[in-house]
């Protein structure tokens, strides 16, 4: 269930983000891309994270035409798997040049790695896992954080899983990454909880029709799995100002 800081009958409109600059990662396909196609019908300046221009270049154009028009967004390829420290200093500078703040830090890329026991993982499958699912959100909220700072309400969200609840075997290095996530959240919530104006949380989206699950569960219907476009409206309620005093949780949107 969502959380009942949430109203459950939420529905986002087009002022909802209205002038709110928001940095999505794995805007390319997936959740990351509805999450950012969402947050430009609500009003937002998005900026457009992933590691293939291609991808991004068409989910602008997405932005570019929909209907009654929305902020212009911005690309901002970034591979987390091999992006060096001059890497996000450089996007942390030109977020900070060009917009002058960011409102909204949403943590939606992430590898699924293998689903094999432990002991046949692939060692340097499971470091590529961790560093893209794990690492890369951490450094990018350090980077991040002085433009975080310039907003009068910031809101950085990291995409959750139900494999964080229990133990999971066969989940391999997307498990631990995503437990690991859950603890970084937890100690920004903590260490920062002076600064009344970022806020932190994580929200599982559940079960979604995206590659991801496919690969994950290639034997299921996809016609049996909620879209992605059905569980944004939690994300949308915690980036907009009406999500103001919801700090330090966990959250299902299912």
């Amino acid at each position: 269930m969502i959380s009942r800081a949430i109203p459950t009958d939420f529905a986002p409109d087009a002022a909802l983000l209205k002038g709110r600059v928001i940095l999505v990662t794995g805007a390319g396909s997936g959740l990351g891309r509805v999450l950012a196609i969402g947050c430009a019908r609500a009003g937002a300046i998005v900026i457009l994270s992933g590691r293939s221009s291609a991808k991004l270049e068409r989910v602008y154009d997405e932005i570019e035409s929909l209907s009654g028009g929305a902020a212009q967004p911005a690309i901002a390829t970034l591979d987390l798997a091999a992006a060096t420290a001059v890497e996000y200093d450089a996007l942390a500078r030109t977020i900070g040049t060009e917009f002058g703040k960011l409102d909204g830090l949403v943590h939606a890329a992430a590898l699924l790695g293998d689903r094999t026991p432990l002991e046949q993982y692939d060692v340097p499958m499971w470091c590529k896992v961790l560093h893209v699912n794990l690492t890369a959100p951490f450094i990018l909220t350090q980077v991040m954080l002085p433009a975080l700072r310039k907003s009068r309400d910031a809101s950085v969200i990291f995409v959750s899983s139900g494999v964080v609840k229990r133990a999971r075997p066969f989940w391999g290095a997307y498990a631990v990454s995503k437990a690991g996530l859950e603890s970084v959240r937890a100690m920004w919530f903590e260490e920062l909880e002076g600064e009344a104006n970022i806020r932190f949380n994580s929200v599982n989206p559940g079960p979604m029709r995206t590659a991801m699950r496919a690969a994950a569960y290639p034997a299921e219907d996809p016609n049996t799995v909620p879209t992605a476009e059905s569980v944004t409206s939690p994300f949308l309620y915690l980036l907009s100002e009406r999500g103001r005093g919801i700090d330090g949780q966990f959250i299902d949107a299912q």
